[in-house]
């Protein structure tokens, strides 16, 4: 399954460099995956401060 960002993204965009296939991305303030590119690989829940990614 797809990793999917929470509510608790505080936007800091740390996910967004580590994610390897681009499937995250800034949305008025927080960060969004898109489900159909996440590889779920889990390295943006590894930088991820507030441990808002999560597997869906």
């Amino acid at each position: 399954m797809a990793y999917k960002i929470s509510d608790d993204c505080i936007g800091c965009e740390a996910c967004v460099s580590e994610c390897p296939v681009e499937a995250i991305k800034p949305d008025d303030g927080k960060c969004v995956i898109d489900p159909d590119t996440c590889i779920e690989c889990g390295a943006c829940a590894g930088v991820c401060p507030v441990d808002a990614p999560k597997a869906d």
